[in-house]
């Protein structure tokens, strides 16, 4: 929980959810007969769905890659169902028995559960849907040609959905640009009326997307919140840690100075989360220290601290003096 507190910024119900699934899975008292857990989380790109899988995925197993990811914009027609449970029989590949999920990290091991995330579940079939009923459900999932089954009861399952963003974003803007903007304070609704209809427009879109059946099937369905402005700062230290990690291995290390951090939070666009802050990084710093580490003459000490300011509106780079 401290690494996941460390790195997922403005989540803090969810990671509390979170926390209690993972005590539940500890004391060993979750139903044997279906998954772990089963969760869909729901919210605007960039606000930390994926990135909260991968963060898990590390603490657990020590790697950010180590769970089966399943993109599921790639099976938008239905009959990419087989590419989940197998070619039915009769059809080519149908005796192998192949599936895009990886066996091996849903099963987990003994001391550690398997990671499961389905992404992006609203762009799937309905074939595709149904087609994980039973999986959901049981926590089996037996391929077509009959002769293998994948076991998912010690898998947590995670999906993550943008579903009702493009109208929480309206309702939202509305309070800036719309016509609610001229009502006097006593007339705005409170912060927990305006969470309470975020909730039902969420609500309405998961209706209308999936069978009641299959959200019957999910044990908690999380509700992301937008990266507000006072959370940039922890997202800029965020992917200076990351940079720092990558830097390392040359005896490098980068600091900024608050002109710097007020350079790359500009570009923070709400409609994107913190894919802008990381786009930022990429176009501004990083290109930046590139120029910089690749200049003749620069070698590296044993350990270089180096040393970010704003000049003339663009960041530079410099040896920190001490």
């Amino acid at each position: 929980m401290r690494k996941l507190r460390s790195r997922i910024v403005g989540q803090d119900q969810v990671l509390a959810d979170i926390g209690a699934m993972l005590n539940v899975l500890k004391a060993d008292i979750a139903d044997p007969q279906r998954p772990l857990y089963i969760a869909m989380f729901v919210g605007a790109t960039g606000v930390g769905k994926t990135e909260l899988v991968r963060v898990l995925a590390e603490a657990l197993h020590g790697q950010a890659d180590a769970f089966c990811r399943i993109d599921m914009n790639t099976l938008a027609q239905d009959h990419y169902a087989a590419a989940i449970t197998g070619a039915p029989p009769g059809y080519v590949g149908s005796k192998e028995g192949n599936s895009l999920i990886d066996v091996e990290k849903v099963q987990g091991s003994y001391s550690r559960p398997g990671i499961v995330l389905f992404d992006e579940i609203e762009k799937a079939g309905d074939e595709v849907l149904r087609s994980l009923l039973n999986v959901l459900e049981t926590g089996h999932l037996r391929l077509t040609s009959g002769a293998k089954s994948i076991d998912f009861r010690n898998s947590l399952i995670f999906m993550t959905s943008n579903l009702g963003a493009r109208d929480i974003l309206h309702y939202e803007q509305s309070f800036i640009q719309g016509w609610r903007r001229f009502l006097p304070e006593f007339l705005q609704p409170s912060a927990k009326a305006r969470s309470r209809i975020i909730q039902r427009l969420v609500d309405k879109a998961i209706e209308q997307k999936f069978d009641p059946e299959f959200v019957n099937r999910i044990d908690q369905i999380h509700l992301f919140n937008r990266i507000e402005v006072h959370w940039l700062d922890s997202l800029v230290s965020i992917e200076l840690e990351k940079l720092n990690r990558r830097l390392v291995r040359n005896h490098w290390h980068l600091s900024l100075d608050q002109n710097a951090r007020a350079q790359l939070t500009k570009h923070y666009d709400p409609r994107f989360g913190a894919r802008s802050i990381r786009r930022a990084f990429r176009k501004e710093l990083e290109t930046a220290l590139a120029d910089y580490l690749l200049a003749p003459g620069t070698t590296p000490s044993k350990i270089c601290e180096l040393h970010t300011s704003v000049t003339a509106k663009q960041l530079t780079i410099s040896e920190k003096n001490f």
